[in-house]
C-alpha cells in the first residue's frame, strides 16, 4: 500500500512583500482520507504545501499536460516571438496521429485561427489539435516543442517529469507529478492571460474560413453553475482524463484571506445507483477546499517590532544588542493551536556579534518550529547601534596580529636572528680576549728582558 503522508510542512520561498506566510503542522486538523492516487494542496501565498499524498509519484497526467503547453505559447507571446491576434493556419502535419475520439473543437486542416482563439480551444475543451497546431508555430515542429516543454519543466524544477507529446494522449514515458505540476502551474499563473483562459465557463469562437462560430463549454464542472460540483470559491485551471490515467484536475480557490492550489491525479469516475455519474476528481477537489477553509486560519506570531532576543557583543563597552524581526510573521496553523506552543530557536551569524554594529544590521535568524516540523525562518537584526571601543579594537587587532601566521614566521626569524647575533658576539668577544692576552704576555716579558744588568 502506497505511503500516504499528510500535512508535511516546508518552507521554499520568503515572501518578496512585508510579510511570511507559512503554514505549519496540520496535527490537529482531521484526516480528509483523499480518494485519488495523489493529491496535494499548496498555500499560493508561499508555495508550502498544507496537504500532500503522493504528490512526487510519477502519474499520468493526460490534458493536464497542456497546462505546458500554455505556459509556452503565452511565454512566446511575451518575447514577442507570438501575438495573441497573429493568425495560424491549422497544417496537416500539426494534425497527424491525433485519435478521433479525443476531445476536439473540430479544427480542420487549413482553418485560420488566432493565437488567442487557439487557446481557448485548448484550455477551455481540452481541443487536442490546438496543441499541436499551437506547439508547431511556437517551435516550429510538434517534436521540438515537446523537447521546449522538457527544458521547460527542467528548468521549473520538475523532477519527476517527462513528457512526448503537448496534448497528453497516453504514453509509457508521458508522466508528472502532482508537485511538478503545481511548479507548472504557478509559472504559468504569472500571465494575466493564462487564468482568463483557464476561467472561463464558456467561450464563442468567431467564425472563420471553414467553420460557422463554435461554442465552447469548459469541461471543468468546478466553475460552471448549475453542475452538482460548482464552487464559486474556484478558478480554472484544466481537467484531464484518459483510462490509464483517471480523472485529474488542477485548481485554485480563494476563501477568506487563504488563495489555494489542488492537484489531484487518478482520481475514479463511478455510476450512482440513480444511474448518474460521480467524478472523484470534482468532489475530492471540494473535499480538500472544504478541510481547508474549515480548519486552518492564519495568526500573527511574531511582529515587526517585537523583541525577538539578544546577541552578545565584543569590543564595546555595551555587553549585548535586542533583536527584532525583519518581517511579521503569520502562520497558517490549525484552528485551535495556541502560538506560545511553538518553539523559536535563535541562530546568530557570530557570537559574540562585533562593535560597530549599526541599527538594521542582520545579525542571525529565528527559526519557528511546531512539533519538530520547521514552519518559518526570518532574519534578525539590530534593534540599535551598538558603537565601538578603539582601546578594545586595538588590543584585538594587536592579539589577531600575533596569532597570525605572518607574526608568527617574524617572531621565529627575530629569534634565530637574535640566537645567531649572540653566538656571533660570543664567539667574537672570545676571540678578542685571547688576542689581547698573548699581546700582554709578550709585552711583560720583552720588557723584563729589556732590563739592564749592573
Amino acid at each position: 500500500m502506497k505511503t500516504r503522508r499528510f500535512f508535511s510542512i516546508f518552507f521554499l520561498a520568503l515572501l518578496l512583500v512585508g510579510q511570511l506566510t507559512v503554514p505549519a503542522t496540520a496535527a490537529d486538523a482531521p484526516d480528509p482520507e483523499i480518494q485519488a492516487k495523489a493529491a496535494l494542496l499548496v498555500d499560493q501565498k508561499t508555495g508550502a504545501m498544507i496537504y500532500g499524498m503522493n504528490e512526487h509519484d510519477e502519474l499520468y497526467p493526460a490534458s493536464l499536460t497542456k497546462i505546458m503547453t500554455c505556459l509556452l505559447v503565452l511565454e512566446a507571446v511575451d518575447e514577442g516571438r507570438l501575438r495573441l491576434s497573429q493568425e495560424i493556419t491549422a497544417s496537416p502535419t500539426a494534425l497527424e496521429g491525433l485519435a478521433e475520439d479525443g476531445s476536439s473543437a473540430n479544427i480542420k486542416p487549413g482553418e485560420i485561427l488566432t493565437v488567442e482563439e487557439l487557446l481557448y480551444c485548448m484550455m477551455v475543451v481540452s481541443a487536442n489539435e490546438a496543441s499541436a497546431i499551437l506547439g508547431e508555430k511556437v517551435s516550429g515542429s510538434v517534436s521540438s516543442f515537446v523537447d521546449q516543454m522538457n527544458a521547460k519543466a527542467k528548468e521549473l524544477g520538475c523532477e519527476n517529469t517527462h513528457f512526448m507529446n503537448p496534448h497528453g494522449y497516453h504514453d509509457s514515458q508521458h508522466y508528472t507529478s502532482a508537485w511538478d505540476l503545481y511548479l507548472i502551474t504557478k509559472e504559468a499563473l504569472k500571465y494575466p492571460m493564462f487564468m482568463t483562459v483557464c476561467d472561463s465557463s464558456s467561450h464563442t469562437v468567431p467564425a472563420t474560413n471553414l467553420s460557422e462560430p463554435r461554442q465552447l463549454n469548459n469541461t471543468n464542472f468546478l466553475i460552471r453553475t448549475g453542475r452538482d460540483y460548482y464552487n464559486a470559491d474556484v478558478h480554472g485551471v484544466k481537467t484531464g482524463s484518459h483510462s490509464q490515467s483517471g480523472n485529474c484536475l488542477v485548481t485554485t480557490a480563494q476563501h477568506a484571506s487563504m488563495d489555494l492550489l489542488c492537484v489531484i491525479l487518478g482520481a475514479d469516475r463511478i455510476q450512482k445507483e440513480d444511474g448518474s455519474w460521480w467524478t472523484y476528481s470534482f468532489g475530492e477537489t471540494n473535499r480538500l477546499y472544504d478541510w481547508a477553509f474549515g480548519n486552518f486560519t492564519y495568526q500573527t506570531v511574531l511582529k515587526e517590532g517585537d523583541v525577538a532576543g539578544e546577541a552578545p557583543v565584543a569590543l564595546s563597552a555595551t555587553d549585548y544588542v535586542t533583536l527584532r524581526p525583519a518581517k511579521p510573521v503569520e502562520l497558517l496553523l490549525p484552528k485551535g493551536v495556541d502560538p506560545e506552543e511553538l518553539e523559536k530557536v535563535v541562530t546568530l551569524k557570530a557570537d559574540p556579534a562585533e562593535a560597530p554594529i549599526a541599527e538594521g544590521d542582520v545579525l542571525g535568524t529565528l527559526t519557528i518550529r511546531l512539533d519538530g516540523e520547521e514552519c518559518a525562518t526570518v532574519d534578525l537584526l539590530a534593534l540599535n547601534d551598538v558603537e565601538a571601543s578603539r582601546l578594545r579594537i586595538f588590543w584585538r587587532d594587536m592579539k589577531e596580529f600575533f596569532s597570525s601566521t605572518t607574526a608568527k614566521v617574524i617572531l621565529i626569524i627575530g629569534a634565530v636572528l637574535l640566537v645567531l647575533l649572540v653566538l656571533w658576539k660570543g664567539l667574537f668577544s672570545r676571540r678578542r680576549y685571547r688576542y689581547g692576552r698573548s699581546v700582554s704576555v709578550r709585552s711583560r716579558r720583552g720588557y723584563r728582558g729589556g732590563r739592564k744588568r749592573r
